[in-house]
């Protein structure tokens, strides 16, 4: 089973994709850690990727994409994985659906977690006081929290068109998400969810 998990920035998705990667063996994807992982590593794909970031450019979403296709055919991602932070563009979400189709796979569920921005803001801003942190990460936080407003404005509806998007209050305390998350993914699959092994 594959899922996505949309959510602006400090709304839970990373928790929530440990949480549901430690109960039931999905493997949680981050993009952004397996470039790094790539680069550390020194292999073909973080070699291209780390020429094109130095050179302060994009990597372009074929490097992404074929990122994520060798980490799904690894034997960690047998049982699917959570896809958190990525697509981010229609093209990315049309290039992930045609790489999975190859291999007998699609995306099955895609969630939103949906959280006051606001209350994310205040939160941040408490806890920069408390910590006297600069006020940078809230400039960075607010900077972060638009990139995803666009994103997601245009990415959700691709998804909504080809069926539900399951709306997740992560205004709740974390164990109240994870039951909300649950019951979404066990409503999507009759069998126990621990025993799904492909798409």
């Amino acid at each position: 089973m594959n899922v996505i998990f949309f959510g602006p920035p400090a709304a839970g998705k990373g928790t929530q994709a440990k949480i549901i990667e430690q109960k039931y063996g999905l493997k949680q994807l981050s993009t952004g850690d397996m470039l790094r992982e790539e680069v550390a590593a020194g292999t073909e794909l973080g070699l291209e990727a780390k020429k094109l970031m130095d050179e302060g450019r994009l990597v372009p979403d074929d490097v992404v994409i074929g990122m994520i296709a060798k980490r799904i055919d690894s034997p960690e991602c047998a049982k699917g994985v959570i896809f958190d932070g990525f697509p981010r563009t229609v093209a990315q979400a049309e290039a992930l659906e045609k790489m999975l189709a190859e291999r007998g796979k699609q995306i099955d569920i895609v969630m939103e977690l949906d959280v006051d921005q606001d209350k994310i803001i205040e939160r941040m801003e408490k806890r920069a006081a408390e910590e006297g942190r600069s006020d940078d990460n809230i400039d960075a936080l607010k900077k972060r929290l638009q990139q995803y407003n666009e994103y997601s404005a245009a990415v959700l509806p691709h998804y909504r068109a080809k069926g539900d998007v399951p709306k997740i209050d992560g205004n709740r305390p974390v164990e109240g998400v994870t039951a909300q998350i649950e019951t979404v993914l066990q409503g999507k699959d009759s069998a126990p969810l621990a025993s799904c092994g492909g798409a």
